[in-house]
C-alpha cells in the first residue's frame, strides 16, 4: 500500500494559489518550465484552444505540440482541451483528442502521460496524473465522459475499448480517525491498475486501484471492478463476478445471471 503525498491535491494548491496567485497558477498549469515557456503556453492555448474551424485545427496541429514533451505526427486536437504541465505528455503518431477533454500530467513523474499511436480520446474526458504515470497503449479508445485518475500508475494495453462514463480511479483517503474529516486524513493507493490488450469495458464501468483487468476481458456495463479479472473472462455485476471464460462454458451462477438479465430487458 503507497502513502500519497498531499501537497500535490489541488485543496494545498489552491490554498497557496491564494497567497501567491501568478505562481501558483505558473505551477497549476506548466509546473517549473519557467516564464518563457509559460508566456508561449498562455499565447498559443488562449489563442488557439477556442478557436473554431478548419482553422483552429490547423492550427492546434503546427503549434500544439511545441507545448509536449514529444509529438508525432497527425495529431488531431478539438477545441477548449485544457493541457496541465504538457511537457509531461507524449503523444505517438495520429492520437486524436477531442473537444473539453483535460489532460493534467502534474503528478506523472519521469515516465509522464504517455498515448501509444492511433489512440482515440473522445470528448469530455478527464486524465488526471495525480501522483503517478498514465500509459494508454496503440489503438485504445476511451469514450466520451470518461476520466482516469492515477494515484500509482494506470496503464492500458493495447486496442483496449472502453466505451462512456467509464472511471478508472486509482486512490483513496483513510477514515479510521472519526473526529478527523476524511479529507483530512491520509491518501493512500492499493496498487496500480492494469488494463490487458484487446479488453473490453462497458458503458459506466469503474475499476479501482490495484486491480488488473487480463488481456480480452469483456467486463459488462455498469460494473464495478474491485478485484482481479482473469485474461479473457466475461464479468459484470456489483462487485464484478467473472461468469465465463471467452470461448468456454458459463458457470451455473453466470449461466443464471445472464438469463436474469436477458429476461430484465424483455
Amino acid at each position: 500500500m503507497k502513502e500519497i503525498e498531499k501537497s500535490n491535491v489541488i485543496r494545498e494548491r489552491l490554498v497557496r494559489a491564494r497567497q501567491h496567485p501568478l505562481a501558483a497558477y505558473m505551477d497549476l498549469t506548466v509546473g517549473e518550465s519557467g516564464f518563457g515557456y509559460f508566456v508561449l503556453y498562455e499565447l498559443i492555448t488562449s489563442l488557439l484552444g477556442p478557436m473554431p474551424g478548419a482553422l483552429g485545427f490547423l492550427l492546434r496541429r503546427w503549434f500544439y505540440p511545441r507545448l509536449l514533451k514529444s509529438c508525432g505526427r497527425g495529431l488531431i486536437l478539438g477545441r477548449n482541451v485544457v493541457l496541465r504541465h504538457p511537457r509531461n505528455v507524449v503523444l505517438g503518431d495520429n492520437v486524436t483528442i477531442d473537444d473539453y477533454c483535460v489532460i493534467d500530467g502534474r503528478g506523472a513523474g519521469r515516465e509522464g502521460i504517455v498515448f501509444g499511436d492511433n489512440v482515440i480520446i473522445n470528448r469530455n474526458c478527464m486524465i488526471l496524473a495525480k501522483a503517478g504515470p498514465i500509459v494508454v497503449g496503440n489503438r485504445t479508445s476511451l469514450g466520451s465522459n470518461s476520466s482516469i485518475v492515477s494515484m500509482d500508475r494506470v496503464e492500458l494495453g493495447e486496442a483496449v475499448l472502453t466505451a462512456g462514463g467509464c472511471c478508472l480511479s486509482a486512490g483513496s483517503y483513510r477514515f479510521d480517525d472519526v473526529q478527523t474529516a476524511i479529507m483530512d486524513q491520509p491518501v493512500y493507493a492499493k496498487g496500480p491498475i492494469v488494463i490487458g490488450a484487446k479488453s473490453w469495458l462497458g458503458t459506466g464501468v469503474i475499476v479501482l486501484d490495484g486491480v488488473t483487468v487480463g488481456e480480452g476481458a469483456v467486463i459488462g456495463a455498469a460494473s464495478l471492478v474491485n478485484k482481479a479479472i482473469p485474461d479473457g473472462g466475461i464479468a459484470f455485476g456489483i462487485p464484478a463476478k467473472v461468469r465465463q471464460i471467452r470461448g468456454g462454458t458459463p458457470s451455473v451462477e453466470g449461466a443464471a445471471a445472464a438469463k436474469t438479465a436477458q429476461g430484465a430487458g424483455d
